[in-house]
């Protein structure tokens, strides 16, 4: 089936900051090193190579071996760990909070996005292996953007018994009570084999592991173990270790804050939307139940809304013996995952890409490789059913994504058979007004008011005429009216796009793995544009 794509900046969906990034504007070149085109990758695998040493990759497979333990590891995933103990062997990394049961379609996305990348890298730098990483937010803690998902139009939703006014970091929630949901979201997917795999899915992932962090593993490695993906929680003690001269740094020298607040300030200066305002330590303290946090004041540490306290030799002590318990925040956790990987470009959504965009020069002060910054693919996912209903409604793909009363007014604009177009009438009437202002000029200037007030009251009636007018059309084509938004309606759940709402079991029950089959054959991470898919009927 033909798979079609527009621009991101006809979808209407996407920032400022980041279609002038894929544009390559010349005010953004300071805000990162290198963009993601093929013959870039080249110098950062080189500058990499320089910047990452041996001992931190024999820390880095140790730990992943461990956290594959207890799971089903595959030869591919297996030798992709071991590979990462070469000097030639990098990581193209992407990560994603905890969603339940992967959340909205765009979890699949990013994984493909970076899965595809280290193919074409590999047949581009055969001398070099590239492993693909998906790096779990096991440390976040926001519970509530990650405990439902929907499918079908509703919502499956976990009210985990632990969720009170504090909340440990959510990779350690127990999964306790998710039988409720394993119940709903059986009976909803139906029958069938590909909707009993699912079933099967949810049920050892959610209901046979203990905590959030182990069923999310278990889940994505069964979903992409074939394609060798590599996915790792950072938590671990060795792992946080690494990263301690960086946190000691941001403890004494609030570098973080010092050396991004002047790039976020740019960016605002430039008139785009800052992601991220940086605190001054934007460190987090993690401990069993809670994890908030650190601030200093009078020359002293505390944790914040905790009788905790340190003074500096106290913090520097407690950082050397239990560096886990240190968790870093929004704008040091970049700098924490290319300290412990080998890593040489993030892919990521918009928001995720517009706060890397502010820490260039944290970066640099901290001597650490700056990674390629690469734009995850996005996707539209119809029928062959629903391609044939756009074509016959003279949809083009660049329309569908126009807000719904934008649509409709313009398709019944279109399809009238009378004019509803009253620009010819008002260029008229202007005209015809200037006649009177240039004979008011010449006789009374007080007159120039009133020609003002009624010139602004014929020009509002026009208007109210041509909203009348297409309104009563609208109910005369109220069958074409209500085909044009059941469509875009069931391609934009929400009114929003089909990858931020509906979870991939929708589309897997229908399809099964041939979902994603072709997600992987149509999503080339290097190929900026924005992907409609089409899916044969079943």
């Amino acid at each position: 089936m033909p798979t079609d794509c527009i621009s991101y900046s006809e979808t209407n969906y996407f920032s400022k900051l980041i279609l002038d990034y894929l544009d390559q504007k010349e005010e953004l070149a300071s805000f990162y090193n290198r963009f993601p085109v093929i013959g870039n990758f080249e110098a950062q695998i080189k500058e990499k190579q320089q910047h990452f040493s041996s001992e931190n990759r024999e820390v880095l497979v140790e730990s992943l071996k461990k956290q594959y333990e207890c799971f089903e590891i595959s030869e591919s995933t297996l030798a992709n760990i071991e590979a990462l103990s070469k000097d030639t062997t990098f990581t193209i990394t992407t990560g994603h909070q905890l969603n339940l049961f992967t959340g909205p379609l765009y979890f699949l996305y990013k994984i493909i996005s970076v899965i595809n990348l280290t193919k074409i890298l590999k047949k581009e730098h055969p001398e070099y292996d590239f492993v693909p990483v998906y790096w779990m937010a096991t440390e976040d803690h926001d519970f509530a953007e990650i405990n439902y998902f929907n499918l079908n139009g509703k919502k499956f939703q976990w009210n985990s018994e632990e969720k009170g006014a504090e909340i440990d970091a959510v990779g350690y929630l127990s999964t306790e009570g998710l039988e409720e949901v394993f119940e709903l979201f059986s009976a909803e997917i139906g029958g069938g084999q590909d909707a009993d795999y699912l079933k099967s899915l949810f049920k050892k992932a959610y209901l046979e592991h203990n905590n959030l962090t182990d069923a999310t593993r278990y889940l994505a490695n069964e979903l992409f173990k074939a394609y060798g993906l590599v996915i790792m929680g950072a938590q671990q003690p060795e792992l946080k270790k690494l990263f301690t001269p960086y946190v000691e740094n941001e403890l004494l020298q609030q570098q973080s804050y010092e050396s991004t607040k002047e790039k976020s300030a740019e960016l605002a200066n430039l008139g785009y939307t800052v992601q991220v305002n940086p605190r001054e330590i934007n460190l987090f303290y993690l401990n069993k139940g809670y994890r908030e946090r650190i601030i200093k004041k009078d020359d002293k540490f505390y944790v914040h809304e905790k009788q905790i306290e340190w003074t500096q030799d106290e913090i520097l002590a407690e950082l050397k013996e239990s560096p886990q318990h240190f968790s870093p925040n929004v704008m040091m956790r970049p700098l924490f995952q290319e300290v412990i990987l080998p890593n040489l470009c993030y892919i990521g959504g918009g928001g995720e890409l517009a706060y890397w965009l502010e820490l260039k020069d944290y970066f640099e002060a901290e001597n650490v490789p700056f990674p390629m910054l690469l734009l995850r693919n996005s996707a539209l996912i119809q029928t062959e059913k629903q391609r044939e209903k756009r074509e016959k409604l003279a949809i083009s793909n660049k329309e569908l994504f126009l807000q719904q009363h934008e649509l409709i007014n313009r398709k019944v604009r279109k399809i009238s058979n009378i004019d509803i177009d009253f620009s010819k009438q008002k260029e008229h009437l202007v005209n015809q007004f200037q006649e009177m202002y240039d004979l008011a000029g010449k006789t009374d200037h007080s007159f120039l008011g009133a020609v003002k007030a009624q010139e602004v009251k014929q020009l509002k009636g026009l208007d109210h005429l041509e909203k009348r007018l297409l309104k009563a059309q609208k109910r005369k084509l109220k069958d074409e009216v209500s085909r044009i938004a059941d469509l875009q309606n069931q391609l934009f759940p929400n009114r929003s796009l089909q990858e931020r709402q509906t979870n991939f079991s929708e589309v897997y029950a229908i399809y099964g793995q041939e979902l994603l089959e072709k997600l992987f054959a149509e999503l080339n991470p290097l190929e900026q544009h924005f992907k409609i898919i089409t899916f044969g009927s079943k």
